[in-house]
């Protein structure tokens, strides 16, 4: 009877579902994102440090003792890269006014080239500058800049709250999973919140070393070409590059404005954009994926859209969060009947050979099915015209 009635929702009603269910999903995130965002942040801190606290417990150390050291581990190695970064940006900050006028000065003969090359006037050029300004403006990219900026201090706070909370109510949490799903799916829903929290440490790990080699390299790169400022524009290209994809555009465009502003010589902006770009190149072909996309399954097209949506829906944070994100979907859509064809799409399985195992080894149930007279032929057609 319950496989009749699935198989009587016409496919329009199950794609106006999803849409509606997407829809809403999108909706709670935008409208919640300032609570969804630092729990988010705190749940994958939380998965990462789990490690520590299980080896502690295992040696006899207090629950709550063991919480309050990996957290002080944690906010000991962040406050070290905190440290390096506000040492590196103190040195940046005291030239801004040098680097600002030789950045007005570059604009003046910018403008001069472009007056004399495409007859348009300093006016008309100011205009629509002036215009692209306003419409950034209107975009709400500023205010929610200064938005993120006046929350940063609760976020720090709410944090290790969080964290503190997730680790120490991990068994209830865990549990409740099991029990919500029923006792039928325990052994799939174990499967899923296993995979997932070994996808978001893999994840998770794999971008802290993918973070410092990128940014050693970087860094080396720009000192031998003796750029100003080599090692601060090394670690902030490999922070952006955390962004997959837009980030290294964004630290290319960021430190070839302020390798002109430092130089005079056009030849020392393109070694920059060559040294990123080389760089770039490597870390997509060599040392993603051997460090994090072994840990994620996920294709470049989805992962592009899904870092885009996550930015227009909670900002920078979306789209650092949209891939872990993805990642744990997918690793749900492949364990839930009826959800696979989403599980491919979203994995990097281009032949579908994943799918046709799953297929043949549904189709070898079905068989078994129809031979116990458990289920009627014509519903395993219904089912695979689906």
């Amino acid at each position: 009877m319950s496989a009749n009635q699935q198989t009587d929702i016409p496919l329009y009603a199950k794609a106006c579902i999803t849409l509606l269910l997407i829809t809403l999903i999108g909706g709670i995130i935008f409208i919640g994102k300032d609570i969804i965002i630092p729990f988010s942040f705190a749940l994958l801190i939380a998965v990462l440090l789990l490690p520590i606290n299980v080896f502690l417990e295992k040696r006899k150390v207090n629950r709550v003792l063991a919480i309050i050291v990996s957290l002080i581990v944690s906010i000991l190695f962040f406050t070290a890269i905190l440290y390096f970064l506000a040492r590196q940006v103190a040195g940046f900050v005291q030239d801004i006014p040098a680097i600002k006028k030789q950045l007005i000065q570059h604009g003046l003969e910018v403008q001069k080239w472009f007056t004399l090359h495409f007859n348009v006037t300093k006016t008309e050029q100011t205009t629509m500058v002036n215009t692209a300004a306003d419409s950034i403006k209107d975009a709400g990219f500023i205010g929610d800049t200064v938005l993120s900026v006046t929350q940063l201090l609760a976020v720090f706070v709410l944090l290790p709250v969080y964290v503190f909370l997730l680790l120490y109510y991990r068994d209830m949490i865990y549990n409740f999973f099991i029990r919500l799903f029923g006792s039928a799916h325990s052994a799939r829903v174990k499967e899923v919140l296993k995979e997932s929290r070994y996808i978001v440490q893999g994840y998770m790990m794999g971008l802290i070393v993918e973070m410092g080699i990128v940014a050693a390299i970087n860094s080396i790169g720009l000192m031998l070409l003796g750029i100003q400022y080599a090692v601060f524009l090394g670690l902030l290209a490999a922070i952006l590059n955390l962004i997959p994809y837009i980030g290294m555009l964004i630290a290319s465009v960021f430190c070839a404005l302020i390798t002109l502003s430092t130089s005079n010589e056009i030849t020392d902006v393109i070694a920059v954009v060559v040294i990123l770009t080389v760089v770039q190149f490597i870390d997509n072909n060599i040392i993603m994926p051997r460090v994090v996309s072994s840990k994620v399954k996920i294709n470049a097209l989805i992962t592009i859209l899904g870092v885009l949506v996550g930015g227009a829906l909670a900002g920078v944070s979306g789209m650092f969060l949209s891939i872990p994100a993805i990642a744990i979907l997918k690793i749900i859509f492949d364990r839930v009947d009826g959800l696979q064809s989403w599980g491919l799409l979203l994995g990097d399985d281009i032949n579908g050979t994943a799918m046709k195992i799953n297929f043949r080894k549904m189709k070898q149930g079905s068989k078994a099915a129809i031979e116990n007279n458990d289920i009627s032929p014509e519903v395993i057609n219904q089912n695979q015209m689906i």
